[in-house]
């Protein structure tokens, strides 16, 4: 259950409604989902957290779409946020991911959480070659 009541359209001030009119213009969909309704307690962090998703996961920059959202994805699944591990499973498989690559991409994610985890306990100095430009 959230922490604070979920905002909807109906009952959103102007400021509220222009985000989550750009949300569902951008994502060419009719419906606001509850990560955006929840930030809506607040607009100021509505409005900055919408223009950093709209800014990184857009379409530029060198990483495709999917990549990103394979990204996203991991990092979600690291910190083990199922609200997030849903949306964006959803977002990816929009975007070509399939249960082979949700698989293969799992498996990535378990061994570097686990390799991650051996580096830190053994406290393993970085190799020099790693360090710095390459």
């Amino acid at each position: 259950m959230a922490l604070a009541k979920l905002v909807e359209y109906a009952e959103a001030g102007p400021e509220v409604r222009a985000v989550f009119d750009d949300i569902m213009a951008t994502r060419k969909v009719d419906w606001i989902n509850n990560i955006w309704k929840a930030l809506a307690v607040h607009p100021p962090t509505l409005a900055r957290v919408w223009s950093q998703v709209k800014e990184v996961m857009g379409p530029g920059g060198r990483l495709d779409p999917l990549t990103k959202e394979l990204i996203y994805l991991a990092v979600s699944m690291t910190n083990n946020c199922e609200y997030c591990i849903h949306s964006h499973t959803a977002a990816a498989r929009k975007k070509g991911m399939d249960d082979e690559i949700l698989g293969e991409l799992i498996g990535v994610v378990a061994l570097a959480n686990q390799t991650n985890r051996l580096a830190i306990g053994y406290q393993i100095d970085v190799d020099p070659q790693f360090k710095g430009p390459q």
